[in-house]
């Protein structure tokens, strides 16, 4: 960040579930690591099928309860898919419609070979059997996929780079192309039924909301190169990042929205305090 900006951070969370502890941990680095009025909420929710009212009500009442504020209205992604569709647009040059299923993938991969089957950030990396179709036979019943090796050639890259405040601070981390490829591969950027998905969708709303200090859990380490490819892509600023530690169970497992008894609500039904929350978070 430019000397004298304003650092300004964001909680996106996808109102499918309670916020539990994890969400709190979270929301709470953000909201710590902001300027005076520069923590902002978003609702991530381009998953209608599993998005509820009434777990966005109860994001809304928890954080208001643990003592954080934010601007209103807040920006919601179900508000915004004509800027993806924009945004997905632009891209289009370097995309592939790809009608593979995840048991396709899986027999593709694992037809020749032994062992576990190679896998990246954004799930198995993709052997590529629809690359070679063209934008214009796309179809309601296919998936975008950015061809990872177009991307980097129409940047004349062969690294891309960014700057984490929590790992290795003050350092770059970098990625080559070939680790790329190899590693995360064609990344879907429109999935069936939600016409963009959660790598394009994030990267066109932290530049629209001026996002300068993106905090998140360490398990979005490596998302975080597909963002970076997307914002040159774009031509969108890169902001700094912060990959936080993630809070786990007593079995050492990270805490996930089905489980009801680490949840927000619950722990405030059964007395606790917003300082006994930080407590419990160690912050």
């Amino acid at each position: 960040m430019a000397c004298g900006a304003v650092r300004r951070t964001r909680f996106a969370p996808s109102p499918t579930g309670l916020l539990h502890l994890g969400h709190a941990y979270a929301a709470l680095v953000a909201s710590a690591r902001a300027d005076p009025g520069a923590f902002l909420l978003r609702i991530e929710d381009i998953d209608r099928d599993r998005c509820r009212p009434a777990f966005e009500a109860a994001i809304f009442e928890d954080l208001a309860w643990l003592g954080l504020a934010w601007p209103r209205p807040v920006m919601r992604q179900s508000d915004r898919l004509p800027v993806y569709r924009d945004a997905l647009l632009r891209l289009a040059p370097l995309c592939y419609p790809c009608r593979c299923r995840r048991g396709d993938i899986r027999a593709a991969l694992s037809a020749p070979q032994e062992g576990a089957l190679p896998a990246g950030p954004d799930g198995l990396i993709y052997p590529g059997t629809c690359r070679a179709r063209p934008m214009s036979d796309a179809s309601d019943g296919d998936v975008i996929r950015l061809d990872a090796a177009r991307a980097f050639d129409a940047l004349r890259l062969d690294r891309i780079a960014f700057r984490d405040e929590a790992i290795r601070p003050g350092q770059v981390h970098g990625l080559g192309r070939a680790e790329f490829l190899d590693g995360i591969g064609d990344v879907i950027l429109s999935r069936r039924g939600m016409g963009t998905s959660y790598h394009l969708a994030v990267v066109v709303d932290d530049a629209a909301q001026g996002i300068s200090l993106v905090t998140r859990g360490k398990d979005l380490f490596d998302s975080t190169w597909i963002h970076v490819l997307l914002q040159k892509l774009l031509e969108l600023p890169t902001p700094v990042y912060h990959h936080h530690r993630l809070i786990r169970d007593d079995a050492g497992k990270r805490l996930a929205k089905r489980d009801d008894s680490r949840s927000i609500r619950a722990l405030r039904e059964d007395g606790a305090t917003p300082g006994d929350i930080r407590r419990l978070l160690s912050l």
